[in-house]
C-alpha cells in the first residue's frame, strides 16, 4: 500500500488584519500547505486538522492532517492493477472523528474512485460493493463505522453502504446514497423511491430503511443526524422551493424562511440547533440559526449576505459574510454578536467553515492574485 508523507514544519503564525480590541482577542495562524494552495475544513476537539489543496507541481490534490504544527500529505491509495492499470492521482476527505480517523475518496487518472480510511498513517481501500467499480466515503463515527455509497460508473447504478471492521454492507435502497452516521449506528440519506421515481431522504436504523417524505415536492434529501436522532435536510415544498427541515419522531417540520423562498441548513449539534443560510424578503442571502421553531437572522458584517457553516455545543456559529466595504470575511457569532475575523495580513477575503468544542475555527483565506492558505483561528488568551 502506497503512502506519501509529507511533513511540514510550523507555520509561520500571521496575525489578523482586524481591528485592534479583536486582534487582541483572536489570532490566526497560516497552516501553509502542501505545496501550492490549501484550505482548512474540519477540526476535531482534540485540534487535530483535516484539509486540503494542490501539490508544488500543481498536477495533484491531496488531503492533509494537521496537529502540533506538522502538516502531513494523507498520499493516496495503491494504484490497481486488476484489469487496466489505474494510478491513484487524487485524494479528498470527507470526515474525520475524535479519534483523528480520516474517511474521503481517492481519484485514478482515468477517474475511478475508492473510499479510503486513514488512520496513524495508513490509507486503507474500502473496495466497492459487489457489482459496482466505485465508492465514496462521506462519514465515520466514533466507533469507526463508516458510510456513504458505492455505484457503477457505467450504468449509474448506486447503493449506500455502511462499512466496518474491514465488511462494506449494502443499506439498500434505490439508487441511495449514505451521508451521516450518528454514534447509536442510525444513518441518513437518500434514494429514490420504487413506486414513485422521487427521490426521499431516508433513514436507516436497527436494519430497516425508512423514507422520511417530503414537504410536498418531489424531492427530499437528509444530510446530519445528532445523537438525538434528529434529522436535518432539505426538500422541495408544494410550490416547488427548496426548504430545509427537521424530522423527528415521524414528524419532518418545515423550517421556514426569513422571508424568501429558499432555506438550505448545514448544520446540526446536539442541542437541536441548526445553522445555515436563507433568503430575505429583499433577496439576499442571509445566516440563520434555528432553535425550537424560531428562525433567526444572524444578520451580516455590513454588507449583502451571509452564510452559516458549523455551530458547536456552546452556541458559537461560524461562516462569512460581506463587509460594508465588499469584501468576504468569516465571522464568529455568539450571544447576538457576530464577530468579524479579518484575514491573513497577505489576504483581503477569507472563511469560516469549522468550530470545534475549545472555539478553535478552521478555514482560509485568499487574496486577489489568487491562491487559498488554510488558516487556523484561535482566541489570544485560550488556554484549553
Amino acid at each position: 500500500m502506497k503512502r506519501i508523507l509529507i511533513t511540514l514544519g510550523l507555520a509561520v503564525a500571521a496575525m489578523l488584519t482586524i481591528p485592534p480590541l479583536l486582534a487582541a482577542e483572536y489570532s490566526a495562524t497560516d497552516l501553509g500547505t502542501l505545496g501550492g494552495s490549501s484550505t482548512a475544513d474540519l477540526i476535531n476537539n482534540r485540534g487535530q486538522i483535516v484539509g486540503g489543496g494542490a501539490n508544488d507541481a500543481g498536477d495533484a490534490d491531496h488531503s492533509f492532517l494537521w496537529q502540533q504544527g506538522v502538516m502531513t500529505d494523507l498520499g493516496t491509495l495503491s494504484d490497481l492493477v486488476a484489469g487496466p492499470p489505474q494510478i491513484f492521482i487524487h485524494t479528498y476527505a470527507e470526515d474525520m472523528n475524535e479519534r483523528g480517523q480520516i474517511v474521503g475518496r481517492c481519484f485514478t487518472d482515468q477517474f475511478l474512485e475508492h473510499g479510503f480510511i486513514w488512520q496513524d498513517g495508513v490509507m486503507i481501500d474500502l473496495g466497492t460493493l459487489a457489482g459496482f467499480d466505485n465508492s465514496t466515503a462521506y462519514d465515520i463515527n466514533d466507533r469507526g463505522q463508516v458510510v456513504g455509497y458505492s455505484y457503477d460508473g457505467t450504468s449509474g447504478q448506486a447503493s449506500a453502504f455502511l462499512w466496518q471492521d474491514g465488511v462494506m454492507t449494502d443499506l439498500g435502497g434505490s439508487y441511495s446514497v449514505a451521508f451521516a452516521i450518528n454514534e447509536r449506528g442510525q444513518v441518513v440519506g437518500y434514494g429514490v423511491d420504487s413506486a414513485s421515481g422521487e427521490q426521499h431522504a431516508l433513514l436507516w436504523k436497527n436494519g430497516v430503511m425508512t423514507d422520511l417524505g417530503t414537504l410536498g415536492g418531489g424531492y427530499s434529501a437528509a444530510f446530519f443526524i445528532n445523537e438525538r436522532g434528529q434529522v436535518v435536510g432539505y426538500s422541495y415544498t408544494a410550490s416547488g422551493e427548496p426548504h430545509g427541515f427537521l424530522w423527528q419522531d415521524g414528524v419532518m417540520t418545515d423550517l421556514e424562511t426569513l422571508g424568501g423562498s429558499l432555506v438550505y441548513p448545514n448544520a446540526i449539534n446536539e442541542r437541536g440547533q441548526i445553522v445555515g443560510y436563507s433568503t430575505t424578503a429583499s433577496g439576499e442571502d442571509h445566516a440563520f440559526l434555528w432553535q425550537k421553531g424560531v428562525m433567526t437572522d444572524l444578520g451580516t458584517l455590513g454588507c449583502c449576505g451571509s452564510y452559516a457553516s458549523a455551530i458547536n455545543e456552546r452556541g458559537q456559529i461560524v461562516g462569512n459574510s460581506f463587509t460594508a466595504s465588499g469584501e468576504q470575511h468569516a465571522f464568529l457569532w455568539q450571544e447576538g454578536v457576530m464577530t468579524d475575523l479579518g484575514t491573513l495580513a497577505s489576504d483581503n477575503s477569507s472563511l469560516a467553515l469549522d468550530i470545534n468544542e475549545r472555539g478553535q475555527i478552521v478555514g482560509h483565506g485568499s487574496s486577489d492574485s489568487g491562491g487559498y492558505r488554510a488558516i487556523l483561528w484561535t482566541k489570544s488568551n485560550s488556554h484549553d
